[in-house]
Protein backbone atom coordinates (compact mmCIF):
# COMPACT_ATOMS: atom_id res chain seq x y z
CA UNK A 1 0.00 0.00 0.00
CA UNK A 2 1.36 3.35 -1.15
CA UNK A 3 0.20 6.99 0.08
CA UNK A 4 1.43 10.43 -1.31
CA UNK A 5 1.74 13.43 1.08
CA UNK A 6 4.36 15.38 0.28
CA UNK A 7 7.16 16.34 0.94
CA UNK A 8 6.69 11.95 1.56
CA UNK A 9 5.19 8.95 -0.14
CA UNK A 10 4.42 6.21 2.47
CA UNK A 11 4.68 2.49 1.57
CA UNK A 12 3.33 -0.22 4.21
CA UNK A 13 4.50 -3.36 3.08
CA UNK A 14 3.43 -6.22 6.00
CA UNK A 15 4.52 -4.82 9.21
CA UNK A 16 7.21 -2.30 7.75
CA UNK A 17 6.46 1.39 6.88
CA UNK A 18 8.71 2.92 4.24
CA UNK A 19 8.72 6.59 5.02
CA UNK A 20 10.17 8.09 1.50
CA UNK A 21 11.42 11.90 1.75
CA UNK A 22 9.86 12.89 -1.95
CA UNK A 23 11.54 16.27 -2.98
CA UNK A 24 13.84 15.07 -5.51
CA UNK A 25 14.42 18.34 -7.38
CA UNK A 26 15.64 20.11 -3.85
CA UNK A 27 17.63 17.10 -3.01
CA UNK A 28 15.16 16.68 -0.58
CA UNK A 29 15.84 19.99 1.24
CA UNK A 30 13.87 20.01 4.55
CA UNK A 31 11.32 23.03 3.60
CA UNK A 32 9.02 24.19 6.58
CA UNK A 33 6.39 21.60 5.64
CA UNK A 34 8.40 18.48 6.06
CA UNK A 35 8.59 19.00 9.99
CA UNK A 36 5.03 18.98 10.96
CA UNK A 37 4.98 16.24 7.76
CA UNK A 38 7.68 14.03 9.84
CA UNK A 39 5.77 14.83 13.48
CA UNK A 40 2.05 13.89 11.73
CA UNK A 41 3.49 10.60 10.01
CA UNK A 42 5.49 9.66 13.23
CA UNK A 43 2.44 10.01 15.61
CA UNK A 44 0.53 7.52 12.55
CA UNK A 45 3.24 4.87 12.88
CA UNK A 46 3.16 4.94 16.68
CA UNK A 47 -0.41 4.46 17.04
CA UNK A 48 -0.76 1.48 14.49
CA UNK A 49 -0.82 -1.32 15.67
CA UNK A 50 -0.20 -2.79 12.73
CA UNK A 51 3.34 -1.32 12.24
CA UNK A 52 6.45 -2.76 13.31
CA UNK A 53 9.23 -0.92 12.20
CA UNK A 54 9.68 1.83 10.02
CA UNK A 55 12.66 2.30 7.34
CA UNK A 56 12.95 6.02 6.08
CA UNK A 57 14.88 6.61 2.80
CA UNK A 58 14.54 8.93 0.02
CA UNK A 59 14.20 9.51 -3.84
CA UNK A 60 16.54 11.19 -5.80
CA UNK A 61 20.39 12.08 -5.74
CA UNK A 62 20.79 12.78 -2.40
CA UNK A 63 18.81 11.55 0.88
CA UNK A 64 19.62 15.05 1.84
CA UNK A 65 21.21 17.91 1.85
CA UNK A 66 19.73 19.31 4.96
CA UNK A 67 17.47 22.67 6.27
CA UNK A 68 16.05 24.61 2.99
CA UNK A 69 17.66 27.39 3.94
CA UNK A 70 16.17 29.73 1.32
CA UNK A 71 12.84 29.20 3.11
CA UNK A 72 14.45 29.08 6.90
CA UNK A 73 16.04 33.00 5.68
CA UNK A 74 12.23 34.10 6.34
CA UNK A 75 12.32 33.55 10.52
CA UNK A 76 15.28 35.73 10.47
CA UNK A 77 13.83 38.48 9.60
CA UNK A 78 12.70 40.51 12.62
CA UNK A 79 15.07 41.09 14.81
CA UNK A 80 12.99 42.76 17.35
CA UNK A 81 12.55 41.06 20.97
CA UNK A 82 9.09 39.83 20.08
CA UNK A 83 10.47 38.80 16.77
CA UNK A 84 13.36 37.00 18.54
CA UNK A 85 10.60 34.99 20.40
CA UNK A 86 8.66 33.79 17.35
CA UNK A 87 11.66 32.14 15.91
CA UNK A 88 12.36 30.57 19.75
CA UNK A 89 8.62 28.99 19.78
CA UNK A 90 9.30 28.16 15.70
CA UNK A 91 12.95 26.03 16.79
CA UNK A 92 10.78 24.48 19.22
CA UNK A 93 8.22 22.95 17.03
CA UNK A 94 11.13 22.10 14.62
CA UNK A 95 13.10 20.34 17.42
CA UNK A 96 9.59 18.43 18.56
CA UNK A 97 9.28 17.00 14.94
CA UNK A 98 12.77 15.50 15.08
CA UNK A 99 12.24 14.55 18.54
CA UNK A 100 8.97 12.66 16.99
CA UNK A 101 11.54 10.01 15.33
CA UNK A 102 12.80 8.84 19.10
CA UNK A 103 9.59 9.21 20.90
CA UNK A 104 8.09 6.69 17.83
CA UNK A 105 7.65 3.19 19.99
CA UNK A 106 8.69 1.85 16.83
CA UNK A 107 12.38 0.98 15.71
CA UNK A 108 13.48 3.26 13.21
CA UNK A 109 16.12 2.21 10.52
CA UNK A 110 17.54 4.90 8.15
CA UNK A 111 18.80 4.05 4.79
CA UNK A 112 21.02 6.82 3.42
CA UNK A 113 22.57 7.21 -0.07
CA UNK A 114 24.87 10.01 -1.60
CA UNK A 115 25.10 13.50 0.96
CA UNK A 116 23.41 13.94 4.46
CA UNK A 117 24.02 16.84 5.75
CA UNK A 118 23.27 19.72 8.45
CA UNK A 119 19.21 18.75 9.32
CA UNK A 120 19.87 15.15 7.39
CA UNK A 121 22.23 14.04 10.41
CA UNK A 122 19.51 15.34 13.23
CA UNK A 123 16.93 13.45 11.40
CA UNK A 124 19.81 10.32 12.01
CA UNK A 125 20.79 11.02 15.05
CA UNK A 126 17.34 10.80 15.97
CA UNK A 127 16.81 7.04 14.42
CA UNK A 128 17.66 3.71 15.92
CA UNK A 129 19.95 2.25 13.21
CA UNK A 130 21.77 3.88 10.07
CA UNK A 131 22.59 1.82 6.91
CA UNK A 132 24.57 3.29 4.25
CA UNK A 133 25.58 3.03 0.39
CA UNK A 134 29.56 3.41 -0.13
CA UNK A 135 28.87 6.82 -1.31
CA UNK A 136 27.46 8.68 1.46
CA UNK A 137 28.80 12.07 2.75
CA UNK A 138 27.80 13.27 5.82
CA UNK A 139 28.73 16.77 7.77
CA UNK A 140 27.34 18.41 11.04
CA UNK A 141 27.15 21.73 8.23
CA UNK A 142 25.71 24.27 10.54
CA UNK A 143 28.89 25.01 12.26
CA UNK A 144 30.24 26.52 8.75
CA UNK A 145 27.28 29.06 7.85
CA UNK A 146 27.45 30.18 11.59
CA UNK A 147 24.63 28.29 13.42
CA UNK A 148 24.80 26.20 16.34
CA UNK A 149 22.98 22.51 15.02
CA UNK A 150 19.85 22.89 17.08
CA UNK A 151 17.41 19.89 16.51
CA UNK A 152 19.22 17.38 17.92
CA UNK A 153 22.98 16.53 16.80
CA UNK A 154 24.36 18.24 19.53
CA UNK A 155 22.81 16.38 22.36
CA UNK A 156 21.93 13.10 20.62
CA UNK A 157 25.27 12.16 18.46
CA UNK A 158 27.71 11.81 21.78
CA UNK A 159 25.95 8.62 22.89
CA UNK A 160 26.49 7.31 19.66
CA UNK A 161 29.55 7.53 18.23
CA UNK A 162 31.73 8.72 21.64
CA UNK A 163 32.82 12.29 22.66
CA UNK A 164 35.84 12.61 20.65
CA UNK A 165 34.61 11.75 17.33
CA UNK A 166 31.77 14.20 18.02
CA UNK A 167 34.06 16.99 18.93
CA UNK A 168 35.61 16.87 16.08
CA UNK A 169 32.85 16.95 13.61
CA UNK A 170 30.70 19.22 15.58
CA UNK A 171 33.84 22.03 15.88
CA UNK A 172 35.09 21.44 12.60
CA UNK A 173 32.07 21.08 10.47
CA UNK A 174 33.66 18.60 8.16
CA UNK A 175 32.65 16.08 5.50
CA UNK A 176 32.71 12.71 6.80
CA UNK A 177 32.49 9.32 4.78
CA UNK A 178 30.43 5.97 5.08
CA UNK A 179 33.82 4.13 5.52
CA UNK A 180 34.27 6.93 9.02
CA UNK A 181 30.29 6.68 9.84
CA UNK A 182 31.61 2.92 9.99
CA UNK A 183 34.59 3.15 11.84
CA UNK A 184 33.07 5.60 14.21
CA UNK A 185 29.61 3.57 14.89
CA UNK A 186 27.42 6.11 13.37
CA UNK A 187 26.12 3.17 10.53
CA UNK A 188 25.97 -0.41 11.15
CA UNK A 189 26.38 -1.48 7.53
CA UNK A 190 27.54 0.00 3.99
CA UNK A 191 25.95 -1.21 1.19
CA UNK A 192 27.67 -1.05 -2.44
CA UNK A 193 24.97 0.69 -4.22
CA UNK A 194 20.46 1.79 -3.46
CA UNK A 195 19.69 -1.60 -4.76
CA UNK A 196 21.78 -3.37 -1.84
CA UNK A 197 20.83 -0.74 0.73
CA UNK A 198 17.20 -1.35 0.57
CA UNK A 199 17.54 -5.24 -0.07
CA UNK A 200 19.43 -4.61 3.89
CA UNK A 201 17.09 -2.60 5.35
CA UNK A 202 14.39 -5.17 4.26
CA UNK A 203 16.14 -7.90 5.57
CA UNK A 204 16.72 -5.96 9.34
CA UNK A 205 13.26 -4.93 9.37
CA UNK A 206 11.96 -8.25 8.59
CA UNK A 207 13.95 -9.21 11.44
CA UNK A 208 13.12 -6.80 13.92
CA UNK A 209 9.32 -7.28 12.82
CA UNK A 210 9.24 -10.76 13.07
CA UNK A 211 9.95 -10.46 16.87
CA UNK A 212 6.99 -9.62 19.33
CA UNK A 213 6.01 -5.68 18.59
CA UNK A 214 5.24 -5.15 22.66
CA UNK A 215 8.96 -6.51 23.55
CA UNK A 216 10.87 -4.83 20.43
CA UNK A 217 8.75 -1.48 21.83
CA UNK A 218 9.84 -2.03 25.21
CA UNK A 219 13.87 -2.87 24.40
CA UNK A 220 13.47 0.61 23.02
CA UNK A 221 12.20 2.60 25.72
CA UNK A 222 14.48 0.84 28.55
CA UNK A 223 16.91 1.83 25.65
CA UNK A 224 16.30 5.38 26.25
CA UNK A 225 15.35 5.70 29.56
CA UNK A 226 19.16 4.08 30.38
CA UNK A 227 20.88 6.44 28.33
CA UNK A 228 18.41 9.87 29.46
CA UNK A 229 19.14 8.31 33.54
CA UNK A 230 21.76 6.00 33.80
CA UNK A 231 22.68 2.24 34.95
CA UNK A 232 21.09 1.84 38.28
CA UNK A 233 17.32 3.89 37.31
CA UNK A 234 17.63 1.62 34.46
CA UNK A 235 17.78 -1.82 36.46
CA UNK A 236 14.62 -0.65 37.99
CA UNK A 237 13.10 0.94 35.24
CA UNK A 238 13.56 -2.36 33.51
CA UNK A 239 11.97 -4.81 36.51
CA UNK A 240 9.45 -2.57 36.82
CA UNK A 241 8.65 -3.19 32.65
CA UNK A 242 8.91 -7.02 32.77
CA UNK A 243 6.77 -7.13 35.84
CA UNK A 244 4.01 -5.04 33.94
CA UNK A 245 4.61 -6.87 30.76
CA UNK A 246 4.79 -10.45 31.58
CA UNK A 247 3.33 -13.34 31.22
CA UNK A 248 1.93 -12.75 27.74
CA UNK A 249 0.52 -14.44 25.00
CA UNK A 250 3.70 -13.90 22.78
CA UNK A 251 5.61 -15.06 25.55
CA UNK A 252 3.55 -18.31 25.63
CA UNK A 253 3.26 -18.15 21.83
CA UNK A 254 7.54 -18.55 21.88
CA UNK A 255 7.39 -21.34 24.58
CA UNK A 256 4.66 -23.32 22.37
CA UNK A 257 6.75 -22.59 18.98
CA UNK A 258 10.22 -23.56 20.37
CA UNK A 259 8.41 -27.21 21.64
CA UNK A 260 6.55 -27.42 18.65
CA UNK A 261 9.89 -26.26 16.43
CA UNK A 262 8.65 -24.05 14.50
CA UNK A 263 9.05 -20.26 13.94
CA UNK A 264 6.77 -18.20 16.78
CA UNK A 265 4.42 -16.39 15.35
CA UNK A 266 3.59 -12.97 17.12
CA UNK A 267 0.76 -11.77 17.76
CA UNK A 268 1.62 -7.91 20.10
CA UNK A 269 -0.65 -9.32 23.01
Amino acid sequence: MSTENAPFKVEIDGHIAWLIMDRPEKRNAMGLDFFPAVKKHFRAFDQDPHVRVVVVKAEGKSFTVGLDLMEAGGLLTDSTAAGREVLRQKLIELQQSISAIEQCRKPVIAAVHSHCIGGGVDMLSACDIRLATADAVFSIRETRIAIIADLGTLQRLPAIIGDGWFRELAFTGRDFSADEALQMGFITRICKDRDELDGKARELAAQIAANAPLTVQGVKDVILYNRDNGVYPGLQYVAQKNCAQLPSDDLMEAVTAFMEKREPEFKGN
